[in-house]
């Protein structure tokens, strides 16, 4: 009786172990979304919210297939999984960060330019013994207004000896909002086992 317990037991972590599928977009949005799962996170430091959200590799891969080509699948999948992207969006009073500094036109130029070229030196992720990954790319499209936040899809390379750690820390340093470094703590076991789409 106890060796058909154990064998439950492990077929049970075994399962819970495996990456999770969705039938739609929709479906895993709303997986991803939910902060206990590991890859939406959020605060708020001097009244500025800031959330990271990670983007899964299915979810790049149903954006880009044309058609329901699915013969593309593999292929798309094997080119987006060398990568990890996140989206970060950050708002002031429910507004684009640019929105609270349009008075001062010095300010709006600095974050503009801060915002469209020189992310690379204000976000880093490093594991908690202090080995930083390069930051592959970055996005950043103007709004001019018509969004409540500012984002940027932020894309770093998928190194598997960074993913054998607990856990990454994520660090956004302060755009002169006066919020100081913001930091964040990337659960590395749900970047290795994120979930997929059911093509």
């Amino acid at each position: 009786m106890t060796k058909n317990k154990l064998l439950v037991l492990l077929l049970i972590i075994f399962i819970s172990s495996c990456n999770k599928t969705f039938d739609t977009p929709e479906e895993m949005n709303d997986f991803i979304q939910n902060e206990d799962n590991g890859y939406h996170y959020k605060k708020n430091v001097a009244d500025v919210d800031y959330v990271l959200q990670y983007r899964p590799t299915d979810l790049l891969v149903k954006q880009e297939l044309s058609d329901n080509n699915n013969s593309q699948i593999d292929k798309l999948r094997k080119q987006y999984s060398k990568y990890m992207y996140f989206n970060l969006s950050m708002s002031k009073n429910n507004q684009e960060l640019l929105n609270g500094v349009a008075q001062d036109k010095a300010k709006f130029g600095q974050m503009v330019n801060e915002l469209a070229f020189g992310m690379e030196e204000k976000l880093h992720v490093y594991t908690p013994t202090k080995d930083t990954l390069a930051l592959a790319d970055f996005i950043y499209p103007r709004m001019y207004g018509m969004s409540n936040s500012t984002s940027i899809m932020i894309v770093y390379p998928r190194d598997e000896k960074y993913l054998k750690q607990d856990y990454l820390n994520f660090v956004i340093e302060d755009l002169g909002l006066e919020t100081g470094d913001v930091k964040f703590k990337l659960n590395t076991k749900a970047l290795i086992n994120e979930p997929q789409l059911a093509f």
